[in-house]
């Protein structure tokens, strides 16, 4: 599939900080692509930069094989020139406007007739769910109403990119829910190429086709959803997306397919795990696991290996599960309950973890 985006050694400091550093990848057309990140880390510099709000201080940006900006060829197409829709984290409707008037704006500044504007704003607002609402002040409008409006008015003069700068950060959880699924939907009715930055990772494990891991301007990793929480490159990508359980170990012995670790601060019956390669025995580790990937259950019911037994500290309820953390040896080690499976504090029991689901980091 052909790029729509491509990015060529991308950097830019303000001062003596460089926020973004050689940064160079594609985004394919139809693609919904995520930068994700905590805050710092360069995304939204990235992103203002694709949108020529910044210009790089080395590198390209090319925009389906034409550059729209370059350094050393003293390239630096205007963000109107560029034929991108941004969605701001504020939304930026004016006030003074009705919904119509805020979507039939840009369309205005590029000088098209009343009738031409009136038939792809109705569109438009129709595709976001506003079609009721064309007359209603921009004031009266609910934060979620103001999203639509803000997307609409993105689309309205049929962008090749769209770009969004954390534009669900505003909305209350049960809302933004709701925006992420709609927002998903759109993109795949429209076949749109969306570049959208965020540091909240359910939005970009739920959301996106691809995703890349900023840290300090730098890639970290870049992959699809599933394959950056199933198989992460560094500790960095692992720790960021999602909780994650690290314990102390030892390499005890080395088969072909598998590790043998012993727990230094959980003794008992040595932990299976892949064999990757780059392990020595004798070497110290960590052993990662997903708190969902722990199967918990009572000492009496325990069959097969990779058991650690323990005893029950909290039981946390938090609706759809229970967050439980239960003592093993000098390990503390957080499990996730299934909602209708009862435990209580201070209970005997024995968790199982999946050989499968463990990965090993050198110390």
């Amino acid at each position: 599939m052909a790029a729509a985006l491509t990015l060529r050694g991308i950097t830019k400091s303000f001062g003596p900080v460089k926020v973004v550093d050689d940064l160079s990848l594609e985004v394919e057309e139809g693609q919904l692509f995520t930068f994700l990140g905590p805050s710092g880390c360069g995304k939204t510099t990235t992103l203002r930069m694709i949108a020529g709000l910044e210009r790089p201080d080395r590198g390209e940006i090319l925009l389906k094989g034409r550059t729209i900006a370059s350094h050393s060829k003293r390239i630096h197409l205007n963000p109107e020139k560029r034929n991108m829709g941004m969605v701001f984290q504020s939304y930026a409707i004016w006030p003074t406007m009705t919904v119509f008037q805020n979507v039939a704006y840009p369309l205005e500044l590029r000088k098209m007739s009343r009738a031409v504007i009136k038939e792809k704003v109705r569109r438009v607002l129709s595709l976001v769910g506003l079609e009721e609402l064309e007359n209603r002040p921009a004031p009266r409008l609910s934060g979620g109403q103001q999203q639509r409006v803000a997307l609409a008015r993105a689309l309205v003069y049929e962008p090749e990119v769209l770009l969004l700068d954390e534009p669900l950060s505003n909305l209350d959880a049960q809302l933004r829910e709701q925006m992420r699924v709609e927002l998903k939907l759109l993109q795949r009715r429209l076949g749109i190429t969306l570049v959208y930055v965020t540091h909240d990772q359910l939005e970009a494990l739920s959301l996106s086709d691809q995703v890349v891991v900023l840290s300090q301007g730098r890639i970290e990793q870049q992959g699809t959803p599933r394959h950056l929480y199933e198989q992460p490159q560094s500790a960095f990508v692992r720790d960021f997306l999602g909780k994650t359980i690290v314990l102390e170990g030892r390499v005890q012995a080395i088969e072909v397919r598998t590790i043998q670790v012993a727990l230094t601060r959980a003794p008992g019956t040595p932990i299976d795990c892949p064999n990757h390669g780059s392990l020595a025995v004798r070497q110290d580790i960590y052993l990662s696991v997903r708190p969902e990937d722990i199967v918990i259950a009572e000492q009496d019911c325990e069959k097969g290996g990779n058991n650690l037994k323990g005893t029950i500290e909290t039981m946390l309820f938090v609706g759809d599960r229970s967050e439980c953390q239960v003592k093993v040896g000098g390990e503390k080690i957080l499990v996730y309950v299934p909602r209708k499976k009862l435990f209580e504090a201070g209970q005997a029991i024995s968790l199982h973890i999946p050989r499968d689901a463990v990965s090993l980091w050198p110390a």
